[in-house]
């Protein structure tokens, strides 16, 4: 999901899934960059700020996110 300074938020960032545990550790190795989204954060979605990781990371991120919701018939195309 992108976030275009959602309610003034002051974040231009995509929202992604994350796997239990990641929301914590990444908020706390780089408070910059990672941040809990309104909304879905409760859920382990992480944010990420887009003027603070490069397209490489992201896409790592991005993969990593449709691994965790996309069905196994889509995963293997």
């Amino acid at each position: 999901m992108f976030s275009n300074n959602h309610h003034n938020d002051g974040h231009i960032a995509v929202l992604l899934p994350a796997p239990p545990g990641t929301q914590e550790a990444l908020m706390s190795a780089e408070p910059e960059k990672f941040y809990r989204p309104p909304y879905v954060g409760v859920r382990g979605w992480i944010g990420i700020d887009l003027d603070q990781i490069n397209d490489d990371e992201l896409a790592y991120y991005i993969r990593e996110a449709w691994c965790l919701i996309a069905p196994k018939k889509l995963q293997s195309m």
